[in-house]
């Protein structure tokens, strides 16, 4: 051993080992267990080892240096003996013939390794210059054709309009993708006044253009974003030019590129984020951590991750995958016992700052921005709490004034308390067969309407005072009477008629009068017996008096006789947290009117709800009654077949 490591000091060769394992017998002599060892000195003629240097460490001393070293070795399935860790991080070869012929390839090597770079990098960038123009040829060809709202442009470019006129609207999915449409056409001439009503419907002469263009662009980036990924995951420009042409050439691809829809920058930040990735690996295992190519790339990536989970939720997955490559990335850091452990840590601290630190913000970022342009009031108020609504100009509750307390005779409208809950709501249609007694439809409906308004009255008299005012408490017996159609709230022993474990609710009577089964006790959320019921901010439940049952938005939506509105039903649970209501409008002359202000949430408030009422509407997105459906599994083997009329 001795004469192996004079040897070393005298031809030091770079190359990377592995690790093995030696234990010392009684002689103290080292006996090699590992059989690499063993194969790799038999391949030399002039030395028993072919490793220049050879450190010995004690196990218990390497693990007080190197908590985690006992998990990057290779396994050893007795502790019994004594052992030790040989760090073997520069290779030589011993002075034979393999060592000079070895020389002489290098030899030859260095005097043409320009040649070669160069020609490979003309290679590459004459490839990357193809990909570039076929796909912009092919994405840019008549992007303006057709001159008509074409698929899903009817529900994009109308958000685009509402985001120009500053109008609050409800949607799915995040704000930034209809932000930078928006922006888009603002700058290219948009006026947002276009209607975009229905496919088919002619522009003439909307300055739709430029939006059009900017999806496409971005779509357009896709190719060679993937092109650049691809050769950095292979070395190979044949690889990636495969790559780019399989996406250049992709009907799906171009066709979802050519129009004003959120999938061109869905997919341009995914890719890019993917390709951050890759860059950020490639120069983690060689060594070049910390430099400026390495920080521009991690933050690059951070921000492309921040902005593709901005545009829709299904960017989610990009962050799984990012996250499972830089676990990756930090196991390959930690398991260089070159460097030190604080190495890692800062390698970990800058992963997490700019990979999850910097998105969060951004995100947040960007909704802040949303929340600031919509300040007007628009047709997607009414998914939203009252308080949340008190912020925009031209809402109702905006700088309203109203009774603080709610009075008999009041006109009042009664929202659900739960996220995304609509208003109590009720019209002249009935009930058809076969669901519980035809009477009256009562629902809730996302949308301010006159069929939301309310008179609440004594359970015991059809008339209040109109000038001795009475407060309506906790406890009280009401009825309420539809202001449009003179019915009551009604329930009675039917069966709701889609959640057929709750009772029905109905619309009964004639001019306000009724039966004992429109009589309901009101019941303030942990109130006590002299609470009274203040607008906007009390919870309440309706119970009614003799089912002893809750009226509930069970969240359901009706089939098209109930015009897909949310199903009212009677719940025998009286811990129903869908049960619970506040006063959101309250219309009586008789008492002080004071200001809601106080009522407006403030930026993160909004911020939560938002993301609660999109949760909310992503969860209700489920297949209408008769649609025909079908899994992703089913697509390649046509499953189902398609009904044809």
């Amino acid at each position: 051993m001795d004469s192996c490591i004079e040897m070393v000091h005298d031809e030091l060769q770079d190359f990377a080992t592995p690790y093995s394992i030696v234990n010392r017998n009684n002689d103290n002599e080292y006996v090699y267990d590992n059989e690499q060892f063993n194969n790799e000195s038999s391949d030399s003629d002039d030395c028993e080892m072919d490793y220049n240097y050879v450190k010995f460490y004690d196990f218990k001393i390497l693990l007080q240096n190197y908590f985690l070293s006992s998990f990057l070795i290779p396994p050893v399935t007795s502790f019994s003996k004594t052992f030790c860790i040989i760090s073997l991080k520069e290779r030589v070869q011993c002075k034979n013939k393999k060592m000079t012929s070895t020389k002489n390839k290098e030899s030859s090597i260095k005097n043409s390794p320009k040649k070669v770079v160069n020609n490979e990098t003309n290679w590459y960038f004459t490839v990357f210059v193809l990909v570039i123009a076929v796909t912009f040829a092919t994405r840019f060809y008549k992007v303006t054709e057709p001159d008509h709202v074409c698929w899903d442009e009817t529900h994009f470019g109308k958000m685009a309009s509402w985001y120009i006129n500053r109008t609050f609207f409800f949607d799915v999915h995040p704000p930034l993708a209809k932000m930078l449409i928006a922006l888009s056409g603002k700058l290219t001439g948009y006026n947002g006044t276009y209607a975009f009503e229905k496919p088919s419907d002619k522009y003439n002469g909307t300055k739709y253009e430029g939006m059009r263009i900017f999806c496409t662009f971005l779509g357009a980036t896709i190719v060679p974003m993937a092109y650049e990924t691809v050769n950095d995951m292979t070395g190979s420009v044949l690889a990636a030019f495969i790559a780019a042409v399989y996406l250049i050439f992709d009907v799906g691809m171009i066709t979802l590129n050519q129009y004003i829809l959120l999938d061109p920058p869905l997919l341009c930040f995914m890719t890019a984020s993917l390709m951050g990735m890759v860059k950020v690996s490639k120069y983690t295992t060689r060594n070049q951590s910390f430099t400026v190519r390495w920080w521009q790339w991690l933050t690059f990536t951070g921000t492309m991750i921040a902005c593709t989970i901005s545009v829709k939720f299904v960017g989610l997955f990009i962050v799984l995958l990012v996250g499972l490559q830089t676990i990756s990335d930090l196991w390959f850091v930690l398991g260089d016992l070159s460097k030190p452990i604080i190495y890692s840590i800062k390698e970990f601290i800058a992963r997490a700052v700019m990979l999850i630190v910097l998105p969060i913000f951004l995100y947040v970022f960007f909704f802040y921005i949303h929340l600031r342009v919509l300040n007007h009031s628009g047709n997607g108020d009414g998914f939203y709490s009252s308080g949340f609504q008190s912020r925009l100009i031209g809402n109702s509750l905006y700088n309203a004034t109203m009774p603080r307390d709610v009075a008999y005779g009041a006109i009042v409208t009664l929202k659900n308390h739960k996220t995304g809950g609509g208003y109590l709501h009720s019209h002249y249609h009935l009930y058809p067969k076969n669901f519980g007694a035809r009477q009256q439809q009562i629902t809730t409906y996302t949308h301010k309407d006159d069929n939301n308004k309310w008179i609440i009255k004594p359970y015991d008299r059809e008339s209040y005072g109109k000038k001795n005012v009475t407060i309506v408490k906790h406890g009280d017996l009401v009825r309420l009477e539809h202001l449009m159609t003179r019915r009551n709230l009604h329930s009675h022993s039917e069966k709701a008629p889609i959640t057929v474990k709750h009772f029905q609710v109905t619309g009964y009577g004639e001019n306000g009068t009724g039966d004992a089964n429109d009589i309901f006790k009101i019941l303030i959320l942990n109130g006590k017996e002299s609470d009274s019921i203040h607008t906007v901010s009390t919870k309440f439940k309706l119970v009614h008096y003799f089912q002893h049952c809750a009226v509930t938005s069970s969240g359901k939506q009706l089939p098209k006789w109930g015009f897909e509105q949310q199903e009212v039903s009677c719940n025998p649970n009286l811990r129903d947290k869908n049960a619970l209501w506040n006063v959101e409008d309250n219309y009586f002359e008789l008492l002080p009117n004071v200001s809601f202000h106080v009522y407006a949430p403030g930026f993160f408030a909004r911020f939560l709800e938002s993301h609660a009422v999109m949760l909310q509407g992503n969860a209700g997105l489920k297949p209408k009654e008769g649609e025909v459906t079908s899994r992703p599994w089913q697509w390649p083997i046509n499953y189902k077949k398609n009904k044809i009329n």
